[in-house]
């Protein structure tokens, strides 16, 4: 890996949606049976799903890039947490199952997030919504989806201007503080609020079909940096609220609040 950029970002890019792909597929098996649900010591759900993702991806990357750090969700809730910061060369951060809720209610909005963090920014990221068959990449060269697994389309996808009728807001189906989002959201015009499970909001920004997400709420890092690979690739932003920059590396990976948009969409900073 050299100049920030990994050296032949198109072998890891095929990797990386490989591996991706191998989790989403264990995954929809799994999903098929009458899993059983756990609770972990933090009080989020947990299924057989999210540990068989994280068995493949984790070999998978290590395979893939011998020498980078991993910092994924189920090893680090049992104290497997590498010394990265927003220092750090390269990392990967991965969410094996993010939306764990959608994938208990069955409702097809989970995915399979990996991204590749470079000193604090993701630089690379796979988004994979197995049940919906449809893929996220953002890297070096843009941004694409990916739909149908038996017969592909690719297609490339950017940001869309402010639409002139109203924007299209994305907030979360499990979590959310309506009063919160509606005094954030001041004299903005709102076309329609609509809901989406797990990274699915960002890369709906990133594909056009939506303008902003504020997230005013608890996140984790491998909660968006992959959706946050995607957007940034499609012409996109992640922002704290204060309007500074959002980095990876933090501490506990613990998330503050953020702002999520096209560049187009106005909003007022706050702190």
């Amino acid at each position: 890996m050299t100049n920030g950029l990994p050296a032949n970002a198109h072998a890891l890019e095929n990797g990386l949606i490989e591996i991706a792909r191998k989790a989403g597929a264990a995954i929809m098996e799994i999903y098929k049976t009458d899993f059983e649900v756990r609770t972990k010591d933090d009080a989020s759900p947990v299924t057989e799903a999210d540990e068989a993702a994280e068995a493949i991806i984790l070999p998978g990357l290590l395979a893939l890039t011998p020498d980078v750090k991993i910092v994924s969700e189920e090893s680090a809730g049992a104290g497997n947490v590498p010394d990265v910061s927003d220092e750090t060369d390269f990392f990967w951060l991965v969410d094996p199952l993010d939306g764990t809720k959608e994938f208990i209610k069955r409702n097809g909005e989970f995915t399979v997030n990996i991204a590749l963090i470079a000193k604090g920014v993701p630089i690379m990221g796979v988004v994979y919504a197995p049940a919906l068959e449809k893929l996220y990449f953002g890297g070096p060269d843009g941004a694409k989806l990916i739909e149908n697994n038996t017969d592909p389309k690719t297609t490339t996808i950017t940001v869309r201007p402010m639409p002139e009728d109203g924007i299209v807001v994305v907030g979360s189906r499990s979590h959310g503080d309506p009063d919160a989002m509606k005094a954030f959201l001041g004299d903005l015009k709102v076309r329609e609020m609509r809901p989406a499970g797990s990274s699915l909001k960002l890369c709906l920004i990133a594909q056009g079909e939506a303008d902003l997400y504020p997230r005013l709420g608890r996140t984790m890092e491998w909660d968006i940096g992959a959706g946050h690979a995607v957007l940034a690739a499609a012409g996109g932003t992640v922002e704290n609220m204060d309007g500074r920059p959002f980095v990876y590396g933090k501490g506990d990976f613990a998330n503050p609040y953020f702002i999520a948009r096209s560049p187009s969409v106005p909003v007022k900073y706050q702190g």
